[in-house]
């Protein structure tokens, strides 16, 4: 009897824990295959996105948060600056060995040097005008026809752009004459504009500018010295 009686427990035992079992099972969320739906290991959001440094760039190819430099970009109109009065200084002016006959001046060459420690660029044609003795009032401009197309030409410190300025050459002896029957004038001194660096005198390295109707025509400053 205390066999029996023992059995009776043990049986009754496994039946309260088969009901508890059934019951957790009942209780238990599934999916649509009748699967036990376990929750997440890694909440959705639950891991804050990592800011992008500055100046970078994300990598593609699945997200792994590696960061690429992005270069600097050049400045707006990058490269030197126009040429101001105080960077440069105009050389006096030297007889081309190209010129046309006569016995004036016919053609002179003329530089321009970056005196400043920072490169600066040239562009277009200059001006040209007989110096009026000292007085500005009294300068004659030339009329300057330009002679080829302008360009850009960049200086470096110490380096230097040439421009040709050809004019109606004199003919003759002593005084000369004008082929155009005009009296034919003479400058100790021109007024050489250059675009954006102001206006500069200067002289001949040998006499004094020759020439008739009061004409012109000049190169582009250049970095290639005319002949």
């Amino acid at each position: 009897m205390q066999y029996s009686a023992g059995l009776g427990r043990t049986a009754a035992a496994l039946a309260a824990a088969v009901a508890v079992t059934a019951l957790m099972t009942g209780c238990t969320p599934t999916g649509d295959d009748g699967a036990i739906a376990r929750p997440s290991s890694t909440p959705a959001g639950s891991e804050s996105a990592k800011p992008t440094p500055a100046g970078a760039t994300s990598s593609g190819g699945g997200g792994t948060g590696h960061t690429t430099p992005n270069p600097s970009k050049p400045g707006p109109g990058g490269g030197a600056k126009a040429c101001t009065t105080d960077q440069v200084k105009v050389s006096d002016a030297h007889q081309a060995d190209v010129r046309p006959p006569g016995t004036g001046t016919g053609a002179a060459i003329v530089s321009v040097t970056n005196t400043s420690k920072s490169p600066c660029t040239l562009h277009g044609f200059p001006t040209v005008a007989g110096a009026g003795n000292g007085s500005p009032d009294h300068n004659l401009p030339l009329a300057t026809t330009p002679g080829g197309a302008a360009g850009t030409v960049s200086l470096a410190p110490s380096a230097r752009a040439w421009t040709k300025l050809t004019f109606v050459n004199v003919q003759g002896e002593a005084d000369g004459y004008c082929v155009s029957g005009a009296t034919p004038a003479g400058f100790p001194t021109l007024v050489l504009g250059v675009p954006g660096a102001g206006s500069h005198q200067i002289a001949m390295d040998d006499g004094v500018f020759a020439e008739c109707d009061n004409k012109v025509t000049v190169t582009a400053f250049s970095p290639t010295k005319p002949s």
